[in-house]
């Protein structure tokens, strides 16, 4: 754990967090709650802001906040470069170099990680501080939470400094009044994320680096950044294919995808004129004696989950199901003009946080809901 903050500011200027985490996880609302914290109930100066591209699900994003003294005024806005404490809010990022650019002897990290995954997910640098895991997404299932309130609790555990009654308290100030319904089992998973967040040991650390291989090569320029007023490309363009974590949706999905039941299908082509992705793979083939274009199958790579194809197909050969409960996905055609995701990204499992629907009992048809 960090401990005292004075005893931090006795070294340092500033205290500084990085949140690395996708659209759609909340953690620009965790970075804003954790700052106005700082400035209500600590008595400290506070800055932060989030960097993302569009406003879409699954597309990176980061969050900055720092802290200072009540008497110290911060005089820096650029990004945390090298954190205090990095927050991941979904395990693949961890395979990205980028996400661990700047971690050093000083850093503290927080992982959102499933406990029930058989490989782990990336690369665990040998240079930070401690590490702490947390199964967010787990506790925001059982508690109907959500991620964001769950690593806040895990985050004011880890810092030290910050008591868990100002972090319920920020949480009645943010979400009280805006969804006052869902406030209870927000406090409940914020609890959660307090109590469950647990230091890795120095024998599981070691574990865990063997399994991710030799330690990742930060191929950088020597001031930390990637693409700068030199190195951008020309006219500003984006070489990298979608914007999305290696291009690629899945880890978007809130627990849900949808099943394809192709006996009930009858061709229409509704799911394909619907879908925001272009998931649906239609080939010519023959249906009733007639030849067509006949639906063979989604690329899951791209479907993130909107849902929007079971609500417009008409005979409900297309159902929702948990992901959860379809690790094997039947008729998963993966479209190779589209492909960009590495094949590490079949086994990654749903994140965030699936409502209490996930709970009922519920009668099934050839994997599918009905």
């Amino acid at each position: 754990m960090t401990g005292n903050i004075n005893q931090i500011f006795n070294e340092k200027d500033y205290y500084e967090i990085r949140l690395e985490s996708i659209g759609g996880l909340g953690a620009n609302l965790c970075g804003k709650m954790v700052g106005e914290l700082a400035v209500r109930y600590l008595d400290l100066n506070s800055a932060g802001f989030s960097s993302y591209g569009s406003e879409k699900t699954g597309t990176p994003v980061k969050g900055y906040i720092r802290f200072c003294a009540s008497d110290k005024e911060i005089r820096v806005h650029s990004p945390v470069v090298n954190p205090d404490l990095l927050v991941i809010f979904h395990q693949a990022l961890m395979r990205d170099a980028k996400t661990w650019i700047g971690c050093g002897a000083q850093t503290q990290v927080i992982i959102a990680l499933d406990q029930g995954q058989d490989e782990w997910m990336g690369y665990l640098p040998k240079t930070v501080g401690g590490c702490y895991v947390v199964d967010a997404r787990q506790i925001a299932m059982e508690t109907k939470s959500r991620i964001n309130v769950v690593m806040l609790g895990a985050m004011a555990k880890v810092m030290g400094f910050i008591e868990l009654e100002h972090t319920r308290q920020i949480c009645r100030d943010s979400l009280g009044r805006k969804y006052p319904a869902a406030l209870e089992s927000n406090l409940k998973g914020l609890e959660q994320g307090y109590e469950q967040v647990q230091q890795l040991s120095q024998a599981q650390l070691d574990l865990f680096q063997s399994k991710s291989g030799e330690e990742t090569e930060q191929k950088m320029p020597d001031d930390g950044q990637e693409w700068g007023y030199v190195t951008a490309p020309i006219g500003g363009v984006n070489p990298r294919f979608g914007s999305t974590v290696t291009a690629d949706l899945s880890p978007s999905r809130q627990g849900y995808l949808p099943v394809f039941i192709k006996e009930r299908c009858i061709n229409c082509g509704l799911c394909d004129s619907t879908c925001p992705d272009m998931v649906f793979q239609f080939a010519e083939g023959e249906f009733k004696g007639r030849k067509m274009m006949v639906n063979r199958g989604l690329d899951y790579y791209h479907c993130k989950g909107c849902m929007r194809c079971v609500d417009v197909c008409p005979v409900n050969a297309l159902v929702r199901g948990l992901e959860a409960e379809h690790s094997d996905k039947q008729y998963f055609l993966p479209n190779q003009d589209m492909l960009r995701a590495p094949d590490y990204y079949i086994k990654t499992g749903p994140d965030g946080y699936v409502t209490s629907e996930s709970y009922l009992t519920e009668k099934r048809l050839e994997g599918g809901e009905v």
